[in-house]
């Protein structure tokens, strides 16, 4: 009886330790539950953006309908697109009226700002080509590569997120940069794509973090620029 009294409590904290260990491994680790469900889709790129959810790329949809030239190089074209999400277009839409509120000049939409700006900046996310992380590994400063339409170069550098405890031991994934012509990263605005490599019919498609918001900073004053008072006297 003596032995089984003895056992018992360290069968249990055995147990729970196991239980412990195995918690920590999925639950604590940030990339435990990262996935890339869709590895290739059977379509273009641009029937992958129709084929998602709604309230993924409703906003890339609607602003693709004002620029007929880009939509269709995201059917026809072999592109890289950095796909921007929802929540991208809304944080530079709010950033956008808050400042004309200020100014006291009405809102805008992403159905009435300004197309010829509008489509400077979403030609920035269409990379000429096809290209996946395999072609960024090699480089390890990144690579300078062109839009799709006004030849304006993007960085884009190949990342190895470290999962917890194992430093470089997640997921893969890309910085996506704006250098403005300049060779000084500090002077670059970068967001991060995790989910990378989605591969359509006529390219590849890597999905922006929510938490960019979409111009690299330079929505606002193009689609709102601010009038040199002096220039007008």
């Amino acid at each position: 009886m003596k032995t089984l009294l003895v056992k018992t409590p360290i069968a249990v904290f055995l147990g729970i330790l196991c239980l412990w260990f195995s918690s920590c491994s999925k639950s604590d680790s940030p990339y435990y539950d990262y996935k890339n469900d869709v590895q290739s889709f059977n379509g273009t790129t641009l029937e992958y953006l129709q084929a998602q959810p709604a309230g993924t790329f409703d906003s890339l949809l609607l602003v693709l309908d004002r620029l007929p030239g880009l939509k269709d190089s995201l059917n026809n074209n072999q592109v890289t697109l950095f796909a921007p999400v929802n929540l991208n277009f809304a944080a530079a839409m709010k950033y956008l009226n808050l400042e004309r509120r200020q100014l006291g000049e009405p809102e805008l939409s992403l159905s009435t700002v300004d197309p010829l700006q509008l489509d400077t900046l979403v030609a920035r996310y269409i990379i000429r080509g096809v290209k996946t992380t395999d072609d960024y590994i090699p480089e390890l400063d990144g690579l300078l590569l062109t839009s799709i339409a006004y030849d304006y170069p993007m960085h884009v550098r190949y990342v190895k997120l470290s999962a917890s405890g194992f430093e470089s031991g997640g997921a893969s994934a890309v910085d996506f940069s704006n250098p403005f012509g300049s060779n000084i990263n500090k002077d670059w605005i970068t967001t991060r794509a995790t989910t990378v490599n989605i591969k359509t019919t006529n390219g590849t498609i890597n999905i922006l973090s929510a938490i960019h918001s979409f111009g690299f900073g330079e929505f606002t004053d193009r689609m709102n620029p601010i009038e040199d008072d002096e220039d007008e006297n």
